[in-house]
């Protein structure tokens, strides 16, 4: 069952068409990967999503409703921005006990609800600490806990992670994969980390000048567009690595050699990884080894044909567009 149907939708800034017959669905407890360069289309997306825009052309269903009626969006779906900011004299449980209050959940049930949030983000040990004192990371993850009070139906996390540092980034990512198990909630995640999107959502899509470019579950994204494996070996002795180095350069399979100190790396086609381990196996004593496979930056070549300058900008939205006045 969908819970987010976007079907053929436009949406223009004066003269710039941020979206152009954009369409995607959404099943209920996927967690979604949205990603694209500067100007995609992201964020205009998610104010349509959330009922802050409307479309020009198309139509709109989020949780069985138009996102544009309020009460719906309030009730079932959820926006997390990058920046929420929070009294810094209140406490986490008092930021949450308010929102419960205000999203009308039960008195008799309202101090369990938000025990269990608290215990959900990670912020148990921290609840009655001032929200001053807190981490960037810890407040990132008491603005996830105020969108799941009241158990929404669609979680919209917009760059959720930017600017957090590696253990705040893990502590995130922990809850969010926590959710997307133990829970039916669609989560939809917008990153311009394309390793982050990997790691945590089963589906994504790719948004280029306005269109999906490419959709589909991440691992079938990132396999389709897998031509090559990279093939790394390490070797206790220098020796070692310049022999095996010379023995891949020689191997048939080996589409490109190169060797770093105790260090050498050769790219081949998928399946013929395993004969080039087997091949320098035999005659070198091998530390270490590892085979990747291209990630999801190998699928936004495949899906929009950009070059490495202008994919390292996925995911980031116009500054312009956050204050509304222009299209991302």
């Amino acid at each position: 069952m969908n819970v987010i149907d976007v079907d053929d939708v436009s949406k223009s800034y004066g003269d710039v068409r941020a979206l152009d017959g954009l369409s995607l669905s959404v099943e209920r407890g996927t967690t979604l990967g949205v990603f694209g360069t500067n100007g995609a289309g992201k964020t205009t997306l998610f104010k349509l999503l959330v009922g802050l825009n409307r479309p020009d052309a198309g139509t709109v269903t989020v949780a069985g409703a138009d996102p544009a009626d309020g009460t719906t969006v309030r009730e079932r779906v959820r926006y997390l921005p990058e920046h929420a900011g929070f009294p810094p004299a209140l406490t986490g449980r008092e930021i949450l006990r308010f929102h419960a209050r205000m999203r009308s959940v039960p008195a008799d049930r309202r101090e369990r609800h938000v025990e269990r949030i608290l215990h959900t983000v990670g912020l148990a040990d921290a609840a009655d600490r001032r929200v001053g004192g807190y981490s960037n990371g810890m407040n990132r993850r008491l603005g996830l806990g105020t969108a799941l009070v009241g158990e929404p139906a669609v979680l919209i996390l917009d760059e959720p992670t930017a600017g957090l540092d590696p253990d705040g980034i893990r502590a995130f990512h922990d809850v969010v994969a926590s959710l997307g198990e133990k829970t039916d909630v669609t989560i939809v995640f917008s990153s311009h980390a394309l390793g982050e999107i990997q790691r945590l959502c089963e589906e994504a899509v790719v948004v280029a000048d306005g269109r999906v470019a490419a959709a589909g579950p991440v691992e079938d994204l990132r396999r389709a567009a897998a031509d090559e494996v990279t093939v790394s070996l390490s070797f206790d002795r220098e020796a070692d690595a310049e022999g095996a180095a010379a023995a891949l350069r020689d191997h048939a399979a080996a589409l490109a050699v190169d060797r770093t100190d105790l260090d050498a790396t050769a790219t081949a086609e998928p399946a013929a990884a395993y004969d080039l381990l087997t091949a320098v196996g035999e005659d070198y004593d091998i530390d270490r080894f590892e085979v990747r496979e291209p990630g999801l930056e190998a699928a936004f070549h495949e899906a929009v044909g950009t070059s490495d300058d202008r994919a390292s900008e996925t995911g980031a939205d116009t500054a312009a567009d956050d204050s509304g006045g222009e299209p991302a």
